[in-house]
């Protein structure tokens, strides 16, 4: 007898749309980032893409608890010196809600080409509309969310 290994092709992804309005920022990604790993199916395989593909809506609506908005930032460096820069999360939040998401997911995400690729796999948008009607989206309820 011969051990199943399950690859990418075995099973066609799904799509998944995601409505983030109220639900706190980490337990959305979390949540997320297994859909894109794959880990909500039996056959979940950690060396092989067998993720589905995920449309975040609504991203400016996530909820942020405690005073995040005020006392988080996201950290980065322009390469030159004295370069140590910080945006408070609640401009984040009013100007890129959805570079917010993403950043945070990819952060969930394995740190590897693999990761890479499952990233692919994720959409964010601000509003309610997305455009992946085609692909008859199901919708997936957050665990946990309002």
């Amino acid at each position: 007898m011969k051990t199943y290994m399950p690859n990418a092709s075995a099973e066609p992804a799904k799509w998944w749309v995601v409505d983030a309005t109220g639900v706190p920022l980490g337990r959305l990604c979390s949540q997320v980032a297994a859909i894109l790993r794959g880990k909500h199916k039996p056959t979940y395989t950690p060396h092989a893409d067998m993720g589905d593909y995920v449309i975040v809506v609504n991203c400016a609506k996530v909820a942020l608890t405690g005073d995040k908005l005020n006392s988080k930032f996201y950290k980065y460096h322009t390469l030159y010196p004295g370069g140590d820069r910080a945006i408070p999360f609640g401009k984040l939040m009013e100007n890129k809600s959805d570079f917010l998401v993403q950043h945070t997911v990819k952060g969930m995400m394995p740190k590897n080409a693999l990761g890479k690729q499952m990233l692919k796999k994720l959409r964010v948008y601000v509003g309610p509309e997305h455009e992946h009607q085609a692909q008859n989206p199901a919708v997936y309820k957050i665990k946990g969310g309002k």
